[in-house]
């Protein structure tokens, strides 16, 4: 039956960690990352993200990426860059309140070719850390490296993640 997810791996952090890395994209079939209740432990910080290559982090300057803020607060806004060392699944900073959390969906493609850029689409709702006002964010990015990627890591721009839990699974 098509449309199946396996779990690959898991990680729920109850203690803050510097970062979390999810590993295990072994073949040429479509993964997807959910993640969810992403708190850090510092106010006012983004979710941020790599590839990983062989299980460690990717910091080459190849990551491009675009997205639509739609933000319950005020207007619409759009979101790019490129060849930056990093790229977000996040929609905003978010704090250390009730509600300032990342749950989000990420599809990931190519990431086992070696012939083919890695690339993914993402999709967020974040409470921010201005009174958990809520931030609808959709997206993608890609490494622009023909490389197979095993995975990816989570990290914010400053602090540590404090809580939530991280998925990746592969759809099949």
């Amino acid at each position: 039956m098509a449309g199946q997810l396996v779990q690959v791996a898991t990680e729920t952090v109850t203690s803050a960690v510097a970062s979390v890395t999810l590993t295990g994209i072994d073949s040429d079939d479509v993964y997807m990352v959910a993640y969810n209740n992403i708190a850090p432990s510092t106010d006012a910080t983004q979710l941020q993200m790599r590839v990983t290559v062989s299980g460690s982090p990717d910091t080459s300057s190849n990551y491009d990426r675009a997205s639509k803020s739609m933000k319950a607060f005020t207007t619409f806004s759009n979101s790019y860059a490129t060849n930056e060392n990093l790229t977000y699944p996040s929609a905003a900073q978010t704090g250390t309140g009730t509600s300032e959390t990342n749950n989000g969906i990420l599809y990931l493609y190519n990431f086992n070719s070696s012939s083919e850029y890695s690339f993914g689409t993402v999709e967020v709702a974040t409470g921010d850390y201005a009174s958990a006002r809520l931030y609808g964010w959709a997206g993608g990015f890609v490494n622009t490296v023909s490389q197979s990627c095993d995975g990816l890591q989570f990290f914010q721009n400053s602090g540590n993640i404090a809580s939530g839990t991280f998925t990746l699974y592969k759809v099949v």
